[in-house]
């Protein structure tokens, strides 16, 4: 089972890697457009690799609400968890 805190640190890396901002912007409180900066299409870029970091599918209208690295973290963590049991 993946913990909330390997969640965590595994969308912490694609962020890193997609945005280029420091490891300690990336918060749970974080919002990707605000705080770290995304715009639209960098956004497209972290939600196609989130979903194939944790071979998951995100519907299109789940994404709008996405709008913080702790909600992305808690609807991974719901994804697995339902897929788990």
């Amino acid at each position: 089972m993946v913990t909330r805190e390997e969640i965590f640190r595994r969308v912490q890396d694609i962020i890193i890697d997609r945005l280029n901002v420091k490891k300690d912007k990336i918060t749970l409180d974080a919002t990707f457009l605000d705080d770290l900066g995304a715009d639209s299409l960098e956004l497209t870029e972290l939600v196609l690799a989130v979903e194939e970091e944790f071979s998951l599918k995100i519907p299109d209208e789940q994404i709008e609400q996405l709008t913080s690295v702790g909600k992305v973290v808690a609807f991974v963590e719901s994804c697995l968890s339902a897929s788990s049991g």
